[in-house]
């Protein structure tokens, strides 16, 4: 898989695929969107607006590519980012588990750092 041409589009992707699901059962009162910077790899699918009275906003995923890996940095999906790109064909090296602590990150299927 061509890192530089094929990962942008398969994160871009994977996200607006989650983001169309949560769009089936809609909250009128939340925002669901796809923040994307492709010119420095940033990928945000973020949640805006208000909940009984509260103001909501987060961060659902946020990736960035970065030295021609994916560096999930924020993940609160059921079975993880990390598991649609595997699936997708992106080998276990190329992805950094970036929410886990650095010295944890041996630990895992995935990779340690740069």
């Amino acid at each position: 898989m061509d890192q530089l041409t094929e990962y942008p589009t398969l994160i871009e992707r994977i996200l607006t695929e989650y983001i169309e699901l949560t769009r089936r059962n809609p909250n009128p009162d939340i925002e669901t969107f796809l923040i994307v910077d492709e010119a420095k790899a940033h990928y945000i699918w973020m949640n805006l607006g208000w909940q009984n009275g509260e103001r909501v906003t987060g961060m659902t995923v946020y990736v960035r590519i970065r030295d021609g890996k994916f560096w999930i940095e924020e993940d609160w999906t059921e079975q993880g980012i990390a598991t649609d790109l595997v699936r997708a064909g992106v080998p276990p090296a190329d992805i950094v588990l970036a929410f886990q602590a650095p010295e944890l990150r041996p630990y895992t299927e995935f990779a340690a750092a740069l």
